[in-house]
Order: C-alpha cells, then structure tokens, then sequence
C-alpha cells in the first residue's frame, strides 16, 4: 500500500509540469493579450510594448516559462495582471477558495445522500410508477443546463416572489446560498440516483445475494451489507472526480449568481487575459484531482477487503 502511494505521488509533479506547459502555452499563443486588456482605449503600440517589457512578455517562451517553473518551485504565483494589478495571486486564491468549498461542500452534502436513496429504492421497486418517477427526473434534471435554469429560478423566487436575493454571498447559512446549493445539488441528485439504481440492479441479481435470502437474512441486512456496499464501489470514482471539481469551482454557477468564489475568479482572469490566475487555479485543480482520485483508490480496499491496491 505505502509502495503504491509512493509511486502515484512521485507522478504528481510530471501531471504539474505537463498542466503548467500546456495552460503557459495557451496563454502565450492564444488571442488577446494582457496588455491590451489593460490598456483599453489608451492602446497603442509604443505603451503596450513599455507594458510588455515591464511585465517581462517581451521575452521569449522558454524564458517566460523557465521563469514560471522557477516561481512555482518556490511556491510563488506570481502577481494579477490585469483584473486586480499588483495583488498576489496567492492571497487571491485564499480569499476565494473558501467560499467555493463552501458552497460545493453543500451541494454534495445534499446530493449525494439523497441521490443514494433514491437509486437504491427506485432500484428496489424496480418496475415500478416510483422507478419509472426517479428515470423521468433524473433525465429532466441532467437535460436542463445551469445556463438556464440558473436566470429561470432567478426570475421565479428572486423576482417575483422575493422570497431570496437576486446574488451575492453571505455565507453558507444564509438565503444567497440556497438557490447556487438547489442548482448544484440537482445535477449530483440525478447522477447519482441514475448510477446507484444501475449498479442495485445488477448486484440484486448477483448469486451471493439470492444466498443470503436463502440462508434467511432479513432484508435489511441483505440490502446493508451486501447489495449497497458491493453497489457503492464504482460510485467512488464519480464521488473522487466530484471532490476534485470542488476546487476548481462551478464558473457558471458561480458567474450567475455573483458568487465570488473560484468559479467567478476563473471567468474573470480568462476575460482579462490574467494568465498567472489561470494558470494558479489549473495547476491547483490538477493537484485536487490527482489527490481525489488516488483517495478514491485508497477507498475501494475500505469498502471491499478483497481489493487492494498494488
């Protein structure tokens, strides 16, 4: 186990490097540029080449990119460009990734359970108006973006109603958090109830599961100790990429609401052509993942002994 944990952590710093290249050289070949975001209206060819060697983008690639290497090794970000000039992406980053926790946190808190729940007993009652009820909203659910069902709720509690707050942040606890967690929540709901009914049938159809209504175990116990952890495995996966989009943010959720967390962050930075922001919040992303991925690895040895990782 401590061999196999070694190996995945040792690849980490190659997915770092691979992430940091590909998002540098995006950013250095893509349209736009930071500097004319800045500038706007003032542009013109003389300032943007001052600003350019002020920042140090009159230098080629591999220097540019030596010298981001070099600030990450030293856990230095680097500093906003254009959307907040002259502040430490660090400080930006930690002022923003609590919220977005935050709100994640809660949306899976809530979904993850509930979607549980229902997958296993539309599972159960396979067939049935309540099986049949579960697939209709778990498809109506998946099949509706937040793009738009984000405006429409907007429009229907803040609106009309004014029952919650157009946008904003005051905390988790507070009415600006429940239509960003409803929105959130919603999507995990229907996956999970999807796959949890898919993997229910399957393992109810298993051999060991008729043995042990055979042997007379109650119900309970046959759906508890062996339908629901034998159906829990492959949900694992889905649950490790979940916590690793926890960092990276919802940037449409986020963006509609005016939440100000990693999501909103990103979408300004790649507006404003802010590449060290990018480029901080992608590498922070690919660090979430691998750890969320090799947890969820760690994690089919604890719900099934059989597995073990090597």
């Amino acid at each position: 186990m401590l061999s196999y944990i070694v190996r995945r952590m040792l690849w980490l710093p190659v997915l770092l490097a691979i992430m940091i290249f590909i998002t540098f050289w995006l950013g250095f070949y893509g349209p736009g540029s930071p500097e004319q975001v800045l500038l706007g209206q003032r542009y013109s060819p003389e300032t943007a080449a001052l600003v350019r060697r002020q920042w140090g983008l009159d230098k080629p690639f591999w220097v540019q990119y030596g010298r981001y290497v070099l600030n990450y090794v030293s856990l230095n970000f680097g500093e906003s460009l254009t959307k907040y000039p002259g502040q430490p992406v660090a400080t930006l980053l930690a002022r923003r990734l609590p919220i977005t926790l935050q709100l994640n946190f809660a949306a899976v808190m809530l979904g993850v359970p509930v979607g549980l729940l229902f997958g296993a007993i539309a599972a159960y009652y396979h067939g049935s108006w309540f099986d049949r009820g579960i697939i209709f909203v778990s498809v109506f659910l998946r099949a509706i973006p937040t793009l738009v069902a984000g405006p429409i709720l907007l429009f229907i509690f803040a609106k009309q109603l004014k029952l919650l707050p157009v946008g904003g942040w005051d905390g988790i606890f507070s009415p600006s958090a429940i239509l960003p967690v409803a929105i959130l929540s919603t999507g995990i709901i229907a996956g999970f109830a999807r796959q949890t009914r898919a993997n229910v049938l399957d393992v109810l159809n298993s051999d060991y599961v008729r043995t042990a209504r055979a042997k007379g175990l109650s119900e309970v116990r046959v759906l508890l100790g062996h339908v629901l952890q034998n159906a829990l495995i492959p949900l694992i996966t889905i649950f490790g990429f979940m916590l690793g989009g926890m960092v990276e943010g919802t940037l449409i959720t986020e963006t509609i609401f005016g939440i100000p967390g990693m999501g909103l962050l990103a979408f300004e930075a790649i507006n404003a052509r802010d590449y060290p922001i990018v480029i901080a919040i992608t590498v922070l992303a690919a660090v979430v993942f691998a750890l969320s991925n090799l947890w969820a690895d760690l994690f089919y040895g604890v719900i099934d002994p059989r597995i073990r990782n090597t």
